[in-house]
């Protein structure tokens, strides 16, 4: 892989964090939730960090991607993506950050699975486990709210 096409790939990484940053950010000042204004306040300043985080790879301060592997739950492949609303309720709202958060882990697993390049295959699969943690993370959101009454 050459360093051209390491760095479209961390490009394109760092686009799809800010484009979530801004997702979330944008759902934290808009609803009316307190409880949903700090959850995804919280998913922004985290995706802010993965960005910062690409972008020192990009600049060659860090020589190897390596997330570590988390769970996958499942859940959100058993959930409609909701409508982004301003009223919607706070497991809509999680669902619809745990979809967002699937495609991109889907998105990262498919370009993977294309890449002839082991190098670039390896940095797809690090991206794709990327999100997986996002996802794992927010079904775990989601479970404690939408099914409460298990509390």
């Amino acid at each position: 892989m050459t360093q051209e096409e390491y760095a479209a790939i961390l490009k394109l990484a760092i686009a799809n964090e800010a484009d979530a940053y801004e997702f979330y950010k944008g759902v934290s000042e808009r609803a009316a939730d307190t409880v949903i204004q700090k959850m995804f306040s919280q998913l922004a300043a985290e995706e802010q960090g993965h960005q910062k985080l690409l972008a020192g790879f990009l600049a060659g301060n860090c020589t190897s991607l390596h997330f570590h592997e988390s769970a996958d739950y499942k859940i959100s492949e058993t959930v409609d993506k909701p409508k982004l609303s301003l009223s919607m309720k706070p497991a809509d709202a999680i669902a619809l950050a745990m979809k967002n958060e699937e495609e991109a882990m889907n998105m990262y697993a498919d370009f993977a699975n294309a890449s002839a390049d082991p190098g670039q295959k390896k940095i797809f699969q690090e991206l794709s486990a990327m999100e997986k943690n996002h996802k794992t993370k927010l079904e775990e959101y989601y479970v404690n709210i939408a099914y409460a009454e298990v509390w």
